[in-house]
């Protein structure tokens, strides 16, 4: 056949499952994540807390290490809701700061140099590219939340009295669903912020903006206006509150589940749009 007969014709042959295309996609942001030197030493500085609480729980089974006290420190020594919390606010805080150093080097490279139609121009959609994404960095994100959390409940699990498992099994299905949702809304913002803005740095510091600037203008809210709903502005504060309907702890003052939730998913969807906005392959500029 004459060259000048061949048009353009699309590729219909043998394609990988979709599965182990997004697994290509995960695997190479799971990379460039965990090259980094500060991410390594930040997820070795993270496990400080963990083992701390983890001496914690052993002194709190073992009454023989306390038991000439005084009887009002054997309820500080409970692993309850407030021990769960406090780990959770410890921790929340290291994971904002680990998508900030992690974060910004998953999509702003793509961007910078104009990597997306060459993923694009693949079975590749940007649900799939971002779903990816997102998926890296919740996996690494979960090494500082859950999982350390899971193991320390397993912990107190195995050397508490017999049926405290029963009496307190939802201590630890609220810790593993409010880390999961803590970690949707962190790598949000940390995709959205490596989206927006191209240069790594830049992003990295738009991440911890993002939550800790946010948490004192709620603060000044507060403050100015003499009201409470500043808090849901503030995304750590609005986590907390889900936290606490989880775990069975008292709400904090002015929030309740439904606000809660109702401000972390109106972030969600700003965040979601943010991306949808700016990951495209081309760009019209007028």
């Amino acid at each position: 056949m004459a060259i000048y007969r061949r048009g353009y014709q699309r590729y219909d042959g043998p394609r990988t499952s979709h599965a182990e295309r997004l697994a290509v996609l995960a695997r190479d942001a799971w990379r460039r994540a965990t090259a980094q030197r500060l991410v390594a030493v930040l997820l070795a500085v993270s496990c400080i807390w963990p083992l701390l609480c983890l001496l914690f729980i052993y002194v709190a089974n073992h009454a023989e290490l306390w038991g000439g006290l005084d009887r009002n420190f054997a309820s500080i020594l409970a692993v309850d809701h407030q021990f769960i919390l406090t780990f959770m606010k410890v921790q929340a805080v290291f994971s904002v700061i680990l998508a900030a150093l992690a974060g910004p080097g998953l999509v702003s490279p793509d961007l910078a140099n104009q990597g997306l139609p060459l993923y694009f121009s693949r079975p590749v959609t940007r649900a799939d590219y971002v779903a990816a994404r997102t998926a890296a960095l919740a996996g690494l994100l979960s090494l500082v939340t859950w999982v350390p959390g899971l193991v320390l409940f397993a912990v107190q699990a195995s050397m508490a009295q017999p049926g405290w498992l029963a009496a307190n099994w939802r201590l630890g299905a609220g810790l593993v669903a409010g880390f999961l949702l803590w970690i949707l809304l962190v790598a949000l913002a940390a995709v959205a912020s490596s989206a927006w803005v191209r240069w790594r740095l830049i992003a990295g510091a738009l991440v911890l903006g993002y939550f800790f600037v946010l948490s004192g203008i709620g603060a000044v809210v507060n403050a100015i206006f003499r009201v409470e709903w500043g808090d849901l502005i503030n995304p750590l504060r609005a986590s907390y509150g889900v936290w606490c309907a989880l775990l069975g702890a008292p709400m904090p003052s002015g929030l309740t589940l439904p606000m809660s939730l109702g401000a972390l998913a109106l972030m969600g969807v700003l965040l979601a749009l943010v991306v949808e906005r700016r990951l495209r392959p081309v760009e019209v500029v007028s």
